[in-house]
């Protein structure tokens, strides 16, 4: 989530990952020898731990490697370690303290990741949402997308005004795909409905979290989710009595009476399944895009007032995303300026990785087009 990076930079990088098959390598990557129980697993985090958000859900993913491996593992973790020279003091510290994983939660730690883990060649590194592997350094991220398509359809059938609101963080493109994402879900529900985004150039700013969300509102924006890693949207739709989409976590302890649902991430499974390959001396880079089928992300229950037949919607187009029969970038797709991106089956992962444009029902201009 949290990417320090102008919009053009990561949507090349991305393309350019994509474009040149990252998952293949040649030759293929020899496993990292076995490590001996307990496995040391350090986690970096880029924020506090908090209460909700980004960085607690992948707290929560440690205590769920944790609770599954027990007397195997044993994890450390340090927040709030901000990108760039500190987040490479912290992992190389990390390794030199015998972790032989260590996972760098934040885009902005690739780069510090690549030089630590080529300084101590037996430790896994794991990084969130990066675009470059090395042999001992992974990639992971979700299909966020597939559940802001989702949330999208259940704002178009609940707003009144036709208009719906969107705090985003930074405008690089995993931010760009859950807009464009939830736009479609909305406009397949409400075909004249249009979706409102502010950006925040910030992921974690309460204050300023607050005050777009009140904006949006003033602009007519009577449902609004958020791209960015406090409760503050939550809390601030809740006061005004708007409904709210919740995202990275269930927000209901935040919004409990106006969440209609909440796109949540899931990360211990993974977790796991990375800690057990470095104990049996499986692990190789083998980057991972998971989604809704693989457990990467969910829905959190749906709001009472959500119409019976728009969660049945939901239900279905859920089940047709994981059975592989339904695509949120499927079709003929066109941008807010009238030019066609694609047409036809699904949107290969490569350009939607590189997506850097708004599609149709987005208002106004992504920032540096």
């Amino acid at each position: 989530m949290y990417k320090n990076l102008k919009r053009a930079a990561v949507a090349a990088a991305f393309a350019f990952a994509f474009a040149s098959g990252l998952s293949a390598q040649t030759p293929p990557p020899k496993p990292l020898p076995a490590a001996p129980a307990p496995l040391k697993v350090g986690f970096v985090f880029v924020s506090p731990v908090g209460e909700a958000g980004w960085t607690y859900q992948h707290n929560q993913g440690r205590l769920e490697l944790e609770k599954n491996l027990g007397s195997k593992v044993q994890t450390t973790f340090v927040e709030n370690v901000a990108e760039g020279a500190d987040s490479e003091r912290v992992m190389r510290d990390l390794a030199a303290q015998g972790n032989r994983l260590i996972i760098a939660s934040s885009f902005g730690y690739l780069e510090p990741a690549l030089k630590v883990a080529a300084d101590f060649p037996q430790v896994a590194f794991e990084h969130a949402g990066g675009y470059k592997t090395a042999a001992n350094l992974n990639t992971y991220n979700a299909r966020y997308y597939e559940g802001r398509y989702l949330a999208g359809l259940i704002a178009g059938r609940m707003t009144r005004s036709g208009t719906a609101g969107y705090v985003a963080g930074f405008p690089v493109p995993e931010v760009v795909q859950g807009i464009n994402a939830f736009a479609r879900g909305l406009r397949e529900a409400n075909p004249q409905a249009q979706l409102r985004v502010i950006w925040l150039n910030a992921w974690f700013d309460p204050a300023r979290e607050r005050e777009a969300a009140l904006t949006l509102m003033r602009q007519g924006a009577d449902v609004i989710t958020n791209h960015s890693g406090s409760t503050a949207v939550a809390q601030t739709v809740e006061a005004e009595g708007r409904w709210f989409i919740g995202y990275q976590s269930d927000m209901r302890r935040f919004a409990p009476k106006r969440q209609l649902t909440a796109v949540t991430h899931h990360w211990g499974g993974y977790y796991t399944r990375v800690a057990q390959a470095m104990l049996d001396g499986r692990w190789t880079p083998t980057p991972a895009w998971g989604g809704l089928k693989d457990g990467f992300i969910d829905l959190a229950p749906l709001h009472p007032e959500i119409p019976a037949d728009v969660a049945k919607l939901v239900r279905e187009r859920r089940q047709a995303i994981e059975e592989g029969r339904f695509h949120p970038f499927a079709g003929r797709i066109v941008d807010n300026q009238g030019r066609v991106r694609h047409e036809g089956g699904p949107m290969d992962d490569r350009r939607i990785a590189a997506m850097d444009y708004y599609v149709e029902g987005v208002v106004g201009q992504l920032p540096g087009r």
